[in-house]
Parts: structure tokens; sequence; C-alpha cells
């Protein structure tokens, strides 16, 4: 149990579950539900590989992207990492934390709201503001909270977001590397990866032409 911000959480329950991705790979992840999360959320933390024995476990905090991770979408590269994430924490020992935050913090309506003003011209972020929403709204209270009740304050982060890291930090969870994903670039996303790492400093290292 762990108290951060005036808010307690604790686990509520672990359950184990054998996962197998459409490209065949196949892990087993321990699955936490907890209570007392700062936004009243359901994530989920999943520690995969040898989680329990490692000091400074590997961690993805993945925002849930329904687009990408389940119908494969295209126009970003959230599924390509969730995949991607799920092999390299497991051999590294650590936790893959799927939080509920679609678009960024603003919700799946919203999100394909912005998609619609992306085609008329405007970036990720712009198409944010136009709705009249923040470039980005989430927030890692609850993440923290998570890795702390798990024992996970000194961790290794697989992200190529500089915020994540900072936020994550500011809460108490010494992040002591930042791993970056690898670059899963196609046609429809090439404008999107190419939009974060230029305006947020995402470590994507793109070829030129992208």
């Amino acid at each position: 149990m762990t108290a951060m911000l005036g808010v307690t959480a604790q686990v509520r329950t672990r359950v184990t579950v054998p996962l197998r991705f459409p490209d065949g790979y196949s892990t087993t992840a321990d699955v936490f539900t907890f209570t007392g999360l700062a936004d009243g959320r359901e994530h989920l933390a999943l520690g995969l590989g040898d989680w329990q024995n490692t000091t400074s476990p590997l961690v993805r905090p993945h925002s849930e992207c329904l687009t990408g991770d389940v119908f494969g979408s295209e126009r970003c590269d959230c599924g390509p990492q969730l995949r991607e994430a799920a092999e390299r924490i497991t051999e590294a020992g650590g936790f893959l934390l799927y939080l509920r935050q679609e678009g960024r913090g603003i919700g799946l309506y919203a999100k394909l709201d912005a998609y619609a003003l992306q085609d008329s011209g405007l970036d990720t972020y712009q198409a944010n503001l136009a709705l009249g929403r923040g470039e980005d709204e989430r927030d890692y209270t609850a993440a923290a909270q998570m890795l702390t009740t798990l024992g996970a304050d000194r961790i290794r982060l697989l992200s190529n977001n500089p915020d994540k890291a900072a936020q994550l930090d500011a809460l108490g969870i010494r992040v002591i590397d930042q791993v970056p994903t690898g670059v899963h670039l196609s046609a429809a996303n090439a404008r999107y990866l190419t939009t974060k790492r230029d305006h947020t400093a995402h470590t994507i290292d793109l070829p030129s032409a992208a």
C-alpha cells in the first residue's frame, strides 16, 4: 500500500493471463488491478518476465489506443509499440502499464474528431487545440501510484516521450535510464511521428525524408 498526493492505492486483484499477439508472439502476464488510483480509472499493470527479481524493472506506460492497439490503425505507432514493449519487457523483467488515456487524454470520440481536422491540414497537436483541448492532457499520477505500490520506484523507462520521464520523476519514481522504442514508420504515420519528434522532442530516429 502507498500514499501519493494524499491518495492511497493498493492492489485489488492479481491474476495470471497468457497473452498471444497477432504475429504469434506469446508471453504470460501477472495482471494487477488497483483501488485508490488518483483519477479513478481502471488502469492495469502487467508484470512481465522476472519482474519480481528485477531491481530496476523496464517499464512502459502505454496509453490506451483503441484504433491502433485493437484495429491496427497505421495513423499512429501505438499498436507496434505495444507489441514491441511486451517482448522487450518480458526479456528484461518489468511492467507494462496500460493506461486508460485514449487520444493523449482527450477520449476516443475527440481523437477521431482530431483525425478529421488533421485530414484538413492540421497536425496532431494543432488539432487538439482546435478542439479546445490541451496538446497532451495525460497525467501520470496513477502510473506512479501503481509503480510505487508494486515496489518499483527505480525504473528503466521504455519510451520516446520526455514528458513521461519528467512527470514520473516529479512523482517520486526515479528514472535511471530512458530507453527509446523502435521506429514504427509507415506512409500513414510519417507526419505524425515527425511532428512528435520536432514539436515535443520525442526521441524518434526518422529517416531524413520522413
